[in-house]
């Protein structure tokens, strides 16, 4: 693998991890870390993650992490990122929803559970690439700007060869945002009809 791609991803995965130690912190203890502190202590940890320890570790522990995880897609990455800075607003139901669908059709036909393979489409398609900006396109009109600057970034990093990968799919989908999208989608369904029953309960007859 080319030394500077190499570089990238443990940049990338150190400061991956180290996101997910703070949003792990703030969830367990249930506090809000101030913004300046969030950022100071994601370069503590990305510095801690991307720099050979000793302790017997020849190599960084974002090396190790990347080596059971893989790279993560630059949407994964770029809502991982956001989410500790200030003004951080929750990801929109109708960003959540369309992933896990295409995530439950996409990895058994990747797989090979079908007659054709979609992740082939990620290799230049023009109806794949068409796609994937009307969905953008969709993000701005929904008034969710981010998701816009999301999968922009991620198509200029494909263009560019950011990653090792030239597949489109590993920049926009992996599994970690799909196992998210849908476990996200269902819990928003089983609180709507918890919501739903409630409601029945509370004004039925009697």
């Amino acid at each position: 693998m080319n030394p500077y791609l190499q570089t990238i991803a443990l940049l990338e995965m150190s400061l991956t991890c180290a996101v997910v130690l703070i949003i792990l912190l703030q969830k367990v203890f249930s506090i809000e870390i101030p913004i300046f502190a969030r950022l100071a202590l994601a370069l503590l940890l990305g510095n801690l993650f991307f720099w050979p320890l000793g302790m017997s570790l020849e190599l960084p522990l974002s090396a190790y992490v990347r080596g059971v995880t893989g790279d993560l897609s630059i949407v994964s990455m770029l809502l991982l990122w956001g989410s500790i800075l200030p003004f951080a607003k929750k990801t929109p139901l109708g960003f959540k929803v369309p992933i896990a669908l295409i995530a439950v059709l996409f990895y058994p036909l990747a797989l090979g559970f079908g007659m054709f393979d979609p992740y082939a489409w990620g290799y230049g398609s023009i109806g794949f690439l068409i796609s994937v900006i009307l969905f953008a396109t969709f993000c701005g009109l929904a008034a969710w700007n981010k998701g816009v600057w999301i999968f922009s970034i991620a198509m200029i990093a494909w263009t560019s060869h950011w990653h090792e990968s030239a597949n489109l799919w590993d920049y926009l989908l992996d599994p970690f945002l799909a196992i998210w999208a849908l476990f996200a989608t269902l819990s928003a369904i089983y609180i709507k009809r918890r919501e739903k029953a409630r409601s029945s309960y509370l004004f039925r007859a009697g």
